[in-house]
């Protein structure tokens, strides 16, 4: 059984759906996993978001623990930046009774420390391709626009301190033109993006369309990395990503595994259709 570690800031509805969506499939045997605890960075009282966050949790019967990062950054000088590896220590010290396998950054809204990146295997869902933009997924999804891509897709990495770059270990590819995308697109023709920006923002119906393509898979792909390792066919051992026969998987001309299929097979048998 695979131990994991969930790591979220519990903001809103997207945290919580995450760890809904795994925590079920857990329990209705499609993941032979166990999540050991939550932590959050947020204490209870802190934000509304939070607390509905905990109290999803709670009715899962998860160990959940917290370290109020707000409260950290009040104590010290300077910028948070400066304390990173002392708050870490701290979070590391109250998740010691905890042995797991791999660690999730699901809304996670904190930068982790090198000294955490290498105690734990830290796995981060970023919403972009291996080659495609960083940053969040609103920053990601601006980037897609101004570039004209065609595709774009999610991916799970190891955590490093090159933010959004460490070892990749699978990725979907999602398209954005053609079909329903096409007429939004065209629109970009009729009117600068700088200007779609300004006035429309998120609201934009081709931001708000491949937001929804995305948002999709990304559960899916989380879903089917975990279940890859928990089978061994993804295998992490010190920083390094092999496949069962010892193979590497993410390396100069190999960007990790291509779950396209894994996804599609999986959302069919939840009787889901893709959005295109």
């Amino acid at each position: 059984m695979l131990r994991i570690g969930w790591f979220s800031t519990g903001r809103g509805e997207g945290s919580r759906g995450l760890l809904q969506f795994v925590q079920q499939q857990i329990l209705g045997g499609r993941l032979d996993a166990q999540i050991e605890f939550v932590f959050s960075n947020r204490k209870r009282g802190e934000a509304e978001g939070s607390d509905e966050y905990f109290k999803l949790v709670e009715k899962f019967g998860l160990s959940l623990v917290t370290l109020s990062s707000q409260e950290f950054r009040r104590s010290r000088p300077g910028r948070f930046s400066d304390h990173r590896d002392e708050y870490d220590q701290q979070v590391m010290g109250l998740l010691s009774p905890f042995t797991p396998d791999v660690c999730v950054l699901a809304g996670y809204m904190l930068i982790v420390s090198g000294a955490m990146c290498r105690a734990y295997h830290l796995l981060n869902l970023h919403p972009a391709l291996p080659t495609g933009p960083i940053g969040t997924w609103q920053e990601v999804i601006w980037e897609l626009m101004e570039s004209r891509s065609s595709h774009t897709g999610a991916m799970v990495h190891l955590a490093t301190e090159d933010v959004d770059r460490g070892p990749v270990l699978s990725f979907c590819t999602v398209p954005i033109t053609g079909g329903a995308f096409a007429p939004l697109w065209a629109e970009l023709d009729q009117e600068s993006l700088s200007e779609l920006k300004a006035t429309r923002g998120e609201e934009l119906e081709l931001f708000q369309r491949i937001r929804q393509a995305q948002f999709q898979r990304e559960p899916y792909l989380l879903l089917e990395t975990l279940r890859s390792v928990a089978k061994g066919q993804v295998i992490l051992r010190g920083g390094h990503l092999t496949d069962g026969a010892g193979h590497p998987i993410s390396t100069a001309n190999s960007t990790g595994l291509c779950l396209d299929e894994d996804i599609l097979k999986a959302m069919a048998a939840d009787g889901l259709e893709l959005s295109r």
